[in-house]
């Protein structure tokens, strides 16, 4: 197995410094997706930007940086919905290095974002959209409606996500929900795509609006300074119009443009 050094600016980072062993890979992933293992047997995800796919709308080669400036983002604001995140040098070049997120499995609790037949939508969820399933059968596509969910909603809008499938909602087993997968964030023209349309028109709460207060004030300062080295100028001017934007309008946005749900959604 090849091990090599995984390095990072932050030197307080505990990912910033660690031998890895690859140990697997996420094939249905759209870009190389690496499971790794540090010598203390911890794990993460190591995505290298040699292995991202290219995109039309996106700069090749800045996806694994857009995933570390979204964790900063959710760290602002204090809400801890992505996993530890850094750049790294892996075995395959820089890349994105994460914490692995250790999720529920147990089939009797029910999925953050599933499918269920029309009219049969469980409690406790909401209704997104309706469609046909790959045999013709109509189905509702529904998320929980559990504020966990709700704030990574939020993020979403703020980072401008344009990829959160129903897979990227995680149920930790710490009892956490996790968001992942944030290459295809943080573009500066608006394209978020999300399954979590349930809240849509609905007032963001006001504990929520306080965060987002600290963060269009951070983006003046540290957090700026940092998200500079990850995303452009431009970039970082859009991030702070999207937070000003819910402040003065604190409504989740509606659905909007021919593809306002990614595809697959799962």
């Amino acid at each position: 197995m090849t091990r090599t050094r995984t390095r990072t600016e932050a030197v307080d980072d505990p990912l910033g410094t660690a031998e890895l062993t690859v140990i697997g890979q996420v094939t249905t992933a759209s870009n190389v997706t690496l499971v790794c293992e540090t010598p203390a047997g911890r794990r993460v995800v190591y995505k290298p930007v040699r292995g991202e796919r290219p995109l039309w709308d996106f700069p090749d080669g800045t996806l694994a940086a857009r995933e570390v400036a979204s964790y900063q983002v959710s760290q602002a604001l204090g809400w801890g919905v992505i996993p530890e995140t850094v750049l790294g040098e892996g075995p395959f070049g820089p890349g994105m290095v994460q914490r692995w997120i250790d999720i529920v499995e147990d089939d009797s609790v029910p999925d953050l974002v599933d499918l269920c037949p029309v009219g049969q939508v469980p409690d406790g969820y909401l209704e997104v959209l309706r469609a046909l399933d790959p045999s013709g059968h109509p189905v509702s596509l529904v998320h929980a409606a559990d504020a966990r969910l709700w704030r990574m909603a939020v993020l979403d809008v703020l980072i401008n996500n344009a990829d959160r499938k129903g897979g990227h909602a995680l149920l930790g087993a710490d009892g956490r929900v996790y968001g992942v997968d944030h290459g295809i964030c943080l573009h500066h023209e608006p394209k978020l795509r999300t399954v979590l349309w349930g809240w849509a028109g609905e007032t963001i709460a006001d504990e929520l609006l306080t965060d987002i207060t600290v963060l269009v004030k951070a983006i003046a300062g540290e957090l700026g300074d940092r998200l500079a080295e990850l995303i452009t100028d431009t970039e970082i001017a859009a991030l702070e119009a999207r937070g000003r934007a819910l402040l003065e309008d604190p409504v989740m946005p509606r659905p909007s443009g021919a593809r306002p749900i990614p595809w697959p959604a799962f």
